[in-house]
């Protein structure tokens, strides 16, 4: 918490509204005072609107993804800690999400203290990425699927079809694929 006792304000963008009335209750009782937005549409609106400390993203929205905040939440604080809160974790949206300038990249599930524990402290970050070449050697086959194929995904700007035709795989086949949890390692 900031020394002057004033309540961090926290952006927090989760199309799961069950998940995030809970998320947004425990953070209150936290003494954050919590803007939530389910869709992008008014995020950005809260965005022009308000100057926020602190900020979780829920990674995909229906269709849209919640990276597209990133910058204008920078502009708007250069100070500003970011998550990226997501059920379907991958290396190449986690580098991604980084380069564009959040702080932590966090998979579902979580709880409240996990939560705050990713978006207020980077160390965790800082040792995936530092084990990240030999976290690949332990995974298991499916991990490293479900990772080569959020990569490919990604270097095709989400496009599932050019991704099916750069992986020799049927679109079916890969959407049926995409819409599976990512298996742990």
């Amino acid at each position: 918490m900031n020394v002057d006792k004033t309540p961090q304000q926290l952006l927090l963008v989760e199309d799961d509204e069950v998940f995030a009335r809970v998320l947004s209750k425990a953070l209150g009782r936290r003494g954050y005072e919590v803007s939530y937005a389910p869709d992008l549409s008014l995020a950005f609106q809260l965005v022009e609107q308000e100057q926020f400390d602190l900020a979780i993203l829920d990674l995909n929205l229906g269709g849209a993804t919640s990276m597209e905040l990133i910058k204008p939440l920078k502009q708007s604080n250069p100070e500003i800690r970011m998550l990226i809160l997501t059920g379907y974790a991958s290396i190449a949206t986690a580098v991604e999400a980084i380069k564009l300038g959040a702080d932590n990249y966090l998979a579902k599930p979580a709880d409240t203290d996990e939560i705050l524990a990713s978006l207020l402290n980077r160390e965790q970050l800082d040792k995936q990425v530092a084990d990240s070449d030999g976290g690949l050697a332990t995974m298991s086959v499916k991990r490293l699927e479900w990772e080569h194929i959020q990569k490919t995904l990604q270097a095709n700007n989400g496009n599932i079809s050019a991704t099916a035709r750069q992986l020799n795989m049927h679109r079916r086949t890969l959407q049926r694929k995409l819409q599976k949890r990512p298996v742990r390692t």
